[in-house]
């Protein structure tokens, strides 16, 4: 049993939907607690803690129910800051993943992933994936100048500064990391709306968020960033 403060996981060897609907109401009954029966999954995968990679948290997960519908919580589809083409790569990795009837059959697809990170990841090397695609946003935590170090959506909200444009804290501030050879290449970021067809964009930190966004699917069976980074040379 697995238990949050709004949700629970019991697992019963042969256990029927019936089984659980009639523990939920002696539950409700029993405890005059508000409590529903969400539905049976097929399977579920509980994911990694960022703090301690060894053990899974439970407001992180993936997994699908006995109709093939797919729930997810705190991965990378359900962020705000992700990039459309994060986006679609795990989305697509879902979907590949939500076949399976059970563990073995979960992964013998993981091959499958691995081809879409790399097929996602040649994209972005060929170096022609649109900028609309490619667009993170993030909250200003305070003015541009204030930050210690020159995080992405700093230096896009000077940028915006430096045109004319006014930004404050708390704002959303949307970027694309691109190269600059004129300086620090992996401090550079720029405001979407200030890109043109010169803009080229930082391929290798697109991959490198592509392989975390598997990584958040896989380290439960063993694919941390470093193997999968490896795999793309």
């Amino acid at each position: 049993m697995h238990g949050i403060v709004d949700s629970m996981w019991l697992t019963k060897p042969d256990a029927t939907a019936a089984d659980y609907e009639e523990l939920c109401a002696v539950i409700k009954k029993d405890l005059d607690l508000p409590l529903s029966f969400e539905g049976l999954y097929k399977w579920i995968v509980f994911l990694n803690s960022k703090t301690g990679p060894q053990a899974p948290v439970l407001n992180r997960y993936y997994g699908i129910f006995q109709d093939r519908t797919l729930k997810v919580r705190g991965i990378d589809v359900r962020r705000h800051d992700t990039p459309k083409i994060v986006e679609k790569c795990q989305t697509q990795m879902l979907g590949i993943l939500k076949e399976a009837d059970n563990s073995r059959e979960f992964q013998a697809l993981i091959p499958q992933v691995l081809n879409t990170l790399r097929e996602y990841a040649s994209k972005l090397r060929s170096g022609t994936v649109p900028i609309e695609e490619l667009i993170i946003t993030k909250n200003l935590s305070k003015m541009p100048n204030e930050y210690t170090h020159r995080v992405p959506q700093a230096i896009a909200a000077q940028c915006l500064i430096d045109e004319g444009g006014t930004v404050h804290a708390g704002q959303q501030v949307s970027y694309v990391l691109t190269i600059d050879t004129s300086t620090i290449p992996e401090n550079q970021a720029l405001p979407p709306e200030l890109a043109d067809d010169s803009t080229v964009y930082d391929s290798e930190r697109y991959v490198d968020l592509l392989v975390s966004s598997t990584a958040n699917l896989l380290l439960p069976f063993g694919y941390d960033v470093k193997s999968l980074t490896a795999s793309l040379r």
